[in-house]
Formats: structure tokens, C-alpha cells, sequence
């Protein structure tokens, strides 16, 4: 018998009553969470159904039947229905599931429906779809009773409560892969959660625990879970100094261990050998986001029991190769205690666990990933930036990530170091060159490269994208040396303060020009503010932009090309905060060079939130004139407290000299914060502290007759 012709997805009508509600409801977004029970007329729906009502709790869960939803809207019920043209039929189908979602939404109860996707007769050989528009919008998950075809047309034929007629295996076997094969593409276009559930012992219980799993999911719990297993990874009598996170397939081996994954489950269950379903699933209007990852959670579980699972994990890790640099490296990091590594994988976790079980290194390298259901998360690409973001402003730890692929890159940007690993080309993902170049160019992504082998092609240059050898030794060195502001129990250094970075431009025609208002006793008000911010974005310019670097990005030309422009590296994480009020003008200068950059008015350190260094790279202190350094100090000493990594510059017009060495808040100290450097317009002698008509302060803001 020939297969049914590819269903015509239905025509788009308005948005459905479930939509309309949830729009006066406050929350245009909002779904309630509709789960559809398919399969062919025998495949045990309807008896799943009672059972269900049985397992799951009734204040959370509402349970339909299509049919009965449908004599109840009907006029004259179903014997009515059954009189009715196909497009009346089909407008009270979808009465009948709008107002499924309305109740399910109005209640906050999970609904689980029970209904037809297609009827196929085989003496006309005619499928006629019965699924609507309104099924499409309101249902967002959808299991499929994937029952053998012998088993369907034997359960039809013991069936003595209703009358079925006869019916080949041959027809249902067509039947059923023609409706698995269409509500699979519908799903995907429309954003459904679909899962085949396959013959199960304990049917019930699977199906309970998915529906279950439907219920509770959210992207914010997803993410607590994540959270929750990255602290408890994290060795609790000692604190880490660097973390090395690390994406798996293709990064740490040429492999792909989802493709594997499917290869071997084929090849175990003698299927045909079609294409990967990750291939599919991602290259499908899903792409990779959070969806595209939990519909991969239900392929895995539809991929056999646990221990069919197990067996394909363990059969996958045996036939993985480890790259040998990441496999020395890994072994170094393991015999230091004050530094760390975390396998964070959108794959398979019990795979990359077996493979370090394998090399002996399941108890130093731990692994955050993906898998099914029991598992409790997934691992998106917000969520592997979420995990280095929380290892650097939670347990104030340096991050290195190592990535490849598109997926990567939100990780790459969080991290204190980002290294790409570029494979050969033939394997390598081929979108990878645009997404790095857009991240550079456009959000200040700075990062390195590392070859595997040495011999590959490179991507993009060696300029926005310089090389890296893992096995050079001062690259290990640098990992695996101790880091300022850390303490490790066999080794806690007392390194004496380095000498405090200062830029200035004191003896620069420039700065003689750009002073002279700013010592002008007879400038003040608009004109002082206005010099004083001529003064801000020149040490921007000058100075920042040497310290920090820039990046290229693209940009409309006078003459209608496209042509290259260039702003702050990180500009957009970069964060410039005024201390008030004098330092007011200064820093709006520097707003002007970095538009980019987040803009922070702070009288006290306090003023300083914890937001305020989150996802930050550097972090400008804008002051007029750095008398004794107090307030600068109190400042760095707030920050701190609140990230341990982020750059800090202290940008004034003029600091006294004595300020930088000598007294008891010494701006040499600062060199013992970490990452900390001074830039000013010009280094002064004069120990001279302003008041009334002479303080800086007011004559910014003509205030002297106040004071």
C-alpha cells in the first residue's frame, strides 16, 4: 500500500480564544501547558488517559477526552457532529480545543488531551487530517503512543466495547509512520514539545513522569538546578583561584558524541540508518535554543530504558578519543589544589563522565551537561554563560573558557580568558567564522586560538584572533601560578605589592592646553564642566584605549561602502562611575569617547551594586583631583568585595604626587588589589586641598557662596 501524501498544514487563522484570554489576563505570552495524547484508534489512549486520572494529582491536572469535548460543543452532540460538513466539523474542533486552553488556563491545571490526528481509510486509501490551527497554537506538548502495528491491529480485533473494522498491519504501520512523521514537522514549526513513547513495562509510570516533568519545567528552575550542581561540585574545604570550563564534543575531542549516540542506537536497533536526529532537530526552524535542547531530552528518552541507555552511553565513551593536549593539561590542573575544571556540555553528562572515568580523572574533573528526563536540566548556551558568570561573581574565581561552536560563544564573551579551539576544517562547524567575527567586532569579544592538530587552517587572523599553543609553558605557567587576592592551604604566598601602573600626560603640550581652563580662576560654571569633560575624553582616547584596546567593527561610509570603524575592546562591559559631585564632568567626558559604556553616579562606595559588576570587564573611577587617595581607596576596596576580577582604572585630572607613595591610604597600595591603574591629565606637587572659592567642587557647579 503506498504511504499517505504529505498533510497540508491548515490555513492560518486569527489568534485563538486561548490567546485572546491570556491578553486580558495581563500576560500576552502566557501559555497554560496543554499535553496532547496521540496515537492510532487501538493504541491504548483512551485507557492511558483513566489510568492517568488515577497516578496524577487532580488539583493539578485536568484530563479530556477529544470526543466528549466534542459532543459537548456540538449541537446534538457526536451523532450531530457526524452530519456536519468538513469545515463545520473542523470549526467545532477547534471550539473544542480553544476552550480545552481556556479552562486549563483560567484553572492553572496542567490539561491532558486525548485526540485523533488523522483518519485513514484503507479500502479509500483517503487520509484526512482533523487536526486545526487551534491545535497547532494550544497544545505544547504532544506524546505519541508509538505502538507496533501488530500489537494495534490485535487489540482492534479483541476489542468487544466498540466495533472496529478490519485493518492490515501493512496499512497501520503507514498509518502510524505517516502521522509520527508529520506531527514531528508540524511540532518543530510550531514550537511543540514531541515525544514518542515507545512500549514501556510500566507504561503508566513513564508517561506520569514525563507529564509530571511538563508541569513543573521552567527556564528559571532549569537554571537553579544548574546553579545547585555547579556549588556542589566545587570543593567546599578549599577555594579554587582559576576554573577552567570547558565545552566537550569537538573541543576536547574531534568526536561528536550525540552523533555517535544515534549511530550506535541504530546500528543496536537495526534501524535504517536515517539522518542523526540532532542534525535534524537543530537544523530545523528550532536552530539551538532552549526548546531545540529539551525536544533532544526527549529523544534520549525515547531512546531506550535506562539500561539500554546506560549500555549506549558506556559503548560511546569507549570508542571517544580525548585530545592529548587537553589530556595533559587536565592531568596538571588535577594535581594542583587551588585550581579547577568543569566539563560544561550540551551532550550527554553520563557519556563525558564515563570518559574521564576511563582516564582516572572523574574526581578532579567535573561535568555539568544535558540528558534525560531523570537528569533535571538541560544546557543551553545562556546557560553555560550562567555557569562561568557564577564562577566569577559568586566564587570569585579567573575563568578560561575553551569552546568551538556558535553555542560557545555567550560562555566565551563571560569568561576572563575565551580560547576557541578550531579542528580541522572539514568537521569544523561552518558557521562559527561570522558568529566570532560579529561577537568581536560588534561586542567587544577578545579571545585566542588554539589548533588542533597544528596543522589545521586557522580561523579568521592572527590579529582579531591571535594563536595559542597549549603545550607552551608560559601558558601553563600562567594557569597554574597563584593569583593575587587567593589563598590555597599548602601555599599562601605574601607577595609584596607591585608597583602601581600610572599613566599621565603632565609634560604633554596637550595636557598644557587642556589645563589651563581647568586653573583658570576666572572659569567656572558651564564653561569649567565643559572643560573638565574635554579633559575626560582625551584620557579616554589616550590612555584607556592603549590600556584596554580596541576592536574593529563595521560601519556605513560617507561614500556608500561598508568600511571599518573602531571602539573600546569590552566597550559595552565596561562600566565609568562619577563620584560626585566633582567627578561629574570629568566622567561624562569619558561617556562621550565610550557611548557604549554603563554610566554610574556614586557619592559613597555603596552606591556601587553588585549589578553594577556583573558581566563587567572594567570598571572606571572618575574623580576631579586625588588629594590623600581616601575616597579612591575606600572605593577600590568596595569593589573588591564584590567582583575580585574586574579591571579597575582611577581616571582624574590631576592627583598629588605624595598621594601615589607615601600616607596611609598610598595609591601604591592598590597594586595589591589585583588588576588596578591610574590615569591622570597631570602629576602635581602642589599639596593644596580647596575650599570655598577654590574647591573644585564648587566652582563646577558656581556653589562658592554656599560654602
Amino acid at each position: 500500500m503506498p504511504p499517505c501524501p504529505k498533510l497540508p498544514q491548515p490555513a492560518q487563522t486569527p489568534a485563538s480564544d486561548v490567546a485572546q484570554e491570556a491578553q486580558r489576563a495581563g500576560s500576552p505570552t502566557k501559555k497554560p501547558v496543554v499535553v496532547g495524547l496521540y496515537g492510532l484508534p487501538g493504541s491504548g489512549k483512551s485507557y492511558l488517559l483513566s489510568r492517568l486520572k488515577e497516578q496524577l494529582d487532580r488539583h493539578a491536572f485536568e484530563f479530556y477526552e477529544g470526543s466528549e469535548m466534542i459532543n459537548a460543543v456540538v449541537p446534538g452532540g457526536l451523532a450531530g457532529f457526524a452530519n456536519l460538513s468538513d469545515h463545520d466539523k473542523a470549526q467545532f474542533r477547534q471550539q473544542a480545543i480553544q476552550q480545552i486552553g481556556s479552562e486549563s488556563l483560567s484553572s492553572g491545571r496542567v490539561a491532558v488531551v486525548c485526540g485523533h490526528f488523522m483518519f485513514w481509510s484503507e479500502d479509500a486509501n483517503i487520509a484526512q487530517p482533523v487536526y486545526t490551527p487551534s491545535d497547532l497554537y494550544t497544545f505544547t506538548h504532544i506524546l505519541y503512543l508509538d505502538v507496533p502495528a501488530e500489537t494495534v491491529v490485535k487489540r482492534r480485533q479483541d476489542d468487544v466495547e466498540r466495533k472496529r473494522s478490519p485493518i492490515s498491519v501493512e496499512h497501520i504501520r503507514n498509518w502510524q509512520q505517516s502521522e509520527k512523521t508529520s506531527l514531528q514537522h508540524l511540532c518543530r514549526q510550531h514550537g511543540i514539545l514531541f515525544s514518542l513513547v515507545p512500549p514501556h513495562p510500566d507504561m503508566i509510570s513513564k508517561v506520569s513522569t514525563l507529564i509530571r516533568d511538563f508541569q513543573s519545567y521552567s527556564k528559571g528552575l532549569n537554571l537553579s538546578r544548574v546553579e545547585a550542581r555547579l556549588d556542589a561540585v566545587m570543593p567546599q574545604e578549599r577555594r579554587l583561584e582559576t576554573v577552567l570550563v570547558l565545552d566537550g564534543d569537538k573541543t576536547l575531542t574531534e568526536s561528536d558524541t550525540g552523533a555517535l549516540f544515534w549511530q550506535m542506537a541504530s546500528e543496536s536497533q537495526s534501524s535504517d540508518g536515517r539522518e542523526c536526529p540532532l542534525s535534524a532537530l537543530f537544523g530545523s526552524p528550532l536552530g539551538y535554543s532552549e526548546i531545540a535542547f529539551r525536544q533532544a531530552t526527549l529523544l534520549y528518552e525515547g531512546a531506550g530504558d535506562d539500561d539500554e541507555f546506560e549500555a549506549l552511553c558506556e559503548a560511546v565513551a569507549s570508542a571517544v578519543t580525548m585530545r592529548s593536549e587537553f589530556v595533559s593539561l587536565l592531568r596538571l590542573i588535577s594535581s594542583h589544589d587551588h585550581i579547577g575544571a568543569v566539563i560544561v556540555t550540551c551532550g550527554l553528562r553520563r557519556i563525558w563522565e564515563k570518559v574521564l572515568r576511563r582516564l582516572g580523572m572523574v574526581e578532579s574533573i567535573k561535568v555539568i551537561g544535558s540528558g534525560r528526563i531523570a537528569d533535571g536540566m538541560i544546557v543551553t548556551a545562556a546557560v553555560k554563560a550562567a555557569v562561568v558568570n557564577r564562577l566569577r561573581n559568586v566564587h570569585q574565581t579567573h575563568v578560561l573558557a575553551f569552546g568551538d561552536s556558535p553555542v560557545d560563544i555567550l560562555m566565551l564573551e563571560e569568561a576572563d580568558e575565551a580560547i576557541v579551539v578550531v579542528g580541522d576544517r572539514a568537521s569544523r562547524s561552518k558557521s562559527m567564522d561570522i558568529v566570532l567575527t560579529n561577537a568581536i567586532d560588534t561586542r567587544g569579544l577578545r579571545a585566542r586560538q588554539c589548533l588542533l592538530p597544528a596543522s589545521v587552517a586557522p580561523r579568521l587572523d592572527n590579529l582579531r584572533l591571535p594563536q595559542l599553543d597549549l603545550t607552551d609553558q608560559a601558558f601553563i605557567e600562567a594557569i597554574v601560578g597563584h593569583r593575587r587576592g587567593h589563598s590555597s592551604p599548602i601555599f599562601d604566598p605574601k607577595p609584596s605589592p607591585s608597583k602601581l601602573p600610572v599613566f599621565h600626560a603632565t609634560d604633554r603640550n596637550a595636557a598644557k592646553l587642556l589645563m589651563t581652563p581647568t586653573r583658570n580662576a576666572s572659569v567656572s560654571g558651564p564653561d569649567l564642566r565643559a572643560a573638565h569633560s574635554r579633559v575626560g575624553s582625551y584620557l579616554a582616547q589616550e590612555f584607556l584605549s592603549e590600556m584596554i584596546g580596541v576592536v574593529e567593527y563595521p560601519m556605513p561610509h560617507i561614500q556608500g561602502h561598508e568600511t571599518s570603524g573602531y571602539r573600546l575592546a569590552n566597550e559595552a562591559h565596561t562600566s565609568i562611575v562619577a563620584l560626585m559631585r566633582g567627578g561629574e564632568p570629568l566622567a561624562l567626558g569619558v561617556s562621550e569617547a565610550f557611548p557604549l559604556a554603563m554610566f554610574i553616579h556614586a557619592a559613597c562606595p555603596a552606591d556601587i551594586k553588585l549589578h553594577h559588576v556583573q558581566q563587567q570587564r572594567t570598571l572606571v573611577l572618575v574623580d576631579s583631583v586625588v588629594n590623600s587617595g581616601k575616597t579612591v581607596t575606600e572605593f577600590v576596596q568596595h569593589i573588591r568585595g564584590l567582583s575580585t576580577s574586574i579591571k579597575l582604572v582611577v581616571l582624574t585630572g590631576v592627583v598629588q604626587v605624595k598621594a601615589i607613595s607615601e600616607g596611609p591610604y598610598s595609591l601604591e597600595a592598590l597594586a595589591s588589589q589585583g588588576d588596578v591603574n591610574l590615569v591622570a591629565l597631570r602629576l602635581s606637587d602642589n599639596k593644596f586641598t580647596g575650599t570655598r572659592g577654590t574647591d573644585t567642587g564648587n566652582r563646577l557647579f558656581n556653589t562658592t557662596h554656599m560654602s
